[in-house]
């Protein structure tokens, strides 16, 4: 175990955060042998894995997919009983929302850029002006792009290969896995090991497909180099929110202690460990393990943990995912295969991107019967020009739900009308979404620098970890496994 660490027999933990990252540290520390309480501010388990009801379909209110990029999640679905329950998108695609109309989404890979600018689908999107722009990147220098301390995603892709591969690519993908402008992320935090490659193999293309190849062919929807783009992702027959009903159920086998609706008040050491207050009760260990979103995570450690105060991050873009479930079998055809990304510049759609659920699961299409469909719209991205957490679709949710009937129809070419619902919901992510400005990278570093030198003191979480659940299932083993060293 680590410097200040004694062997676990008869320790006790406390983990604050019922998400993801909380439920698996809460496990990893059980198994080693703490007896362990988790605290959680609300009534639900799983922070962005959530669940709700719709039209009576019991659905995913957040994450309901995870990338193939590596085994995590599929490795921790097996631990919980659930590998038989591993299923892959179906094969139809996505598309793209462009200013001049939708196409195909291109097999890019990394971040929506390709691996190879000659590709028919990728000329579809850039046109020969676009692909000959981008292959220029395969004769400049390995310098461009890599020699600063640190890069946002568009700094690079416009500089490497210029703006037609950034607008019509980068953003609609990244606007709706990060729902930000790629003109704030750190490359290295959304991209890890991409600008190394530039210089390890040549170019920004090269890089790309060295991360496709490397990173392909974990499990149930990562099909190799010929797949349809969107599909290396898999989810759960059932929903992603069945994960987290088995980690809780996990658990509570394991006698780990869970408090939900109890909000961390305060934090401070003890000379037997740490103690944390919480709606007027006091909880002792001696392992603290904060699970919490940035700024919440920062600030109730700062008091204990002065040398924290000033790497508060700011708070992720607040994301509104609009639910509709309707009756429409013209849907059937699926017109725009499994969900469509829109571009920023598309004009008249506010929507980011727009999920055809029913088209993508087929589990889930079987469940809700001939003719009815679930389709899952997204607004909410930090923009350059917006201020942070600011979400370009706030308001009402019976005023989003007519700009999410408006945007559903013009791009689903299939007129969504009110007579046509079954059931909606809105369900709001304020701020629970990791943004890794530029610069993120490094105050990772010196806030987990800073942690480690507390004694009994752990940060996980994903923003922390880089976003999409198999970066945080996989962050937040490694974090507790190599503190428990």
């Amino acid at each position: 175990m680590a410097a200040g660490n004694p062997p676990a027999a008869g320790r006790t933990a406390l983990v604050v955060g019922g998400g993801i990252s909380g439920l698996i540290a809460a496990r990893e520390l059980a198994q080693a042998g703490f007896r362990t309480t988790l605290l959680e501010a609300t009534d639900a388990w799983g922070g962005c894995v959530g669940r709700h009801e719709v039209a009576g379909l019991t659905l995913d209110s957040g994450a309901e997919s995870f990338a193939t990029r590596s085994s995590a999640v599929a490795d921790l679905a097996a631990e919980l009983g659930l590998a038989g329950n591993i299923v892959a998108p179906h094969p139809g695609g996505a598309w793209v929302q462009l200013p001049d109309g939708p196409r195909e989404l291109p097999k890019t890979g990394v971040l929506g850029i390709p691996a190879n600018p000659w590709d028919p689908e990728v000329r579809r999107s850039l046109g020969l002006r676009g692909s000959l722009r981008a292959s220029l990147d395969k004769f400049l220098p390995t310098s461009v792009g890599t020699t600063a301390d640190v890069s946002s995603v568009s700094a690079l892709v416009r500089a490497r290969m210029g703006r037609r591969v950034l607008e019509r690519l980068v953003e609609p993908v990244v606007g709706g896995v990060h729902s930000a402008d790629p003109g704030l992320l750190d490359v290295d935090m959304v991209a890890p090991g991409l600008r190394a490659g530039i210089t390890r193999h040549g170019s920004l293309a090269a890089a790309v497909a060295a991360q496709r190849k490397g990173s392909g062919a974990q499990g149930p929807g990562a099909q190799g180099s010929a797949a349809k783009a969107g599909s290396a992702v898999a989810g759960l027959t059932g929903g992603m929110h069945t994960l987290v009903a088995a980690l809780v159920a996990d658990l509570r086998r394991r006698g780990v202690e869970l408090v939900p609706g109890t909000r961390a008040d305060g934090a401070a050491h003890t000379p037997g460990g740490w103690r944390i207050a919480a709606r007027g009760e006091t909880y002792d260990a001696d392992v603290l393990v904060i699970a919490l979103d940035g700024p919440s995570a920062v600030g109730l450690l700062e008091d204990a943990v002065p040398a924290l105060a000033g790497h508060r991050p700011g708070p992720g873009p607040e994301v509104k995912l609009v639910t509709l479930v309707v009756d429409l079998p013209e849907l059937d055809a699926r017109p725009r295969g499994t969900g469509i990304l829109v571009a920023p510049q598309s004009a008249g759609i506010r929507a980011k991107a727009l999920t055809h659920a029913t088209a993508k699961w087929d589990w889930l299409a079987a469940e809700a019967g001939p003719g009815r469909h679930v389709l899952r719209l997204s607004y909410g991205r930090r923009d350059s020009s917006a201020p942070a957490g600011q979400a370009p679709a706030a308001g009402p949710d019976a005023a989003l739900l007519d700009i999410a009937l408006q945007d559903a129809s013009a791009l689903l070419t299939v007129p969504v009308k009110a007579e046509n619902l079954v059931g909606w919901d809105v369900v709001s992510w304020a701020g629970a979404l990791p943004f890794a400005a530029v610069g993120h990278r490094q105050r990772v570093a010196d806030v987990r620098r800073i942690c480690s030198g507390s004694a009994g003191l752990l940060m996980v979480g994903g923003w922390l970890a880089g976003n999409g659940l198999a970066a945080v299932v996989a962050d937040t083993r490694k974090q507790v496994r190599a503190f428990l060293q």
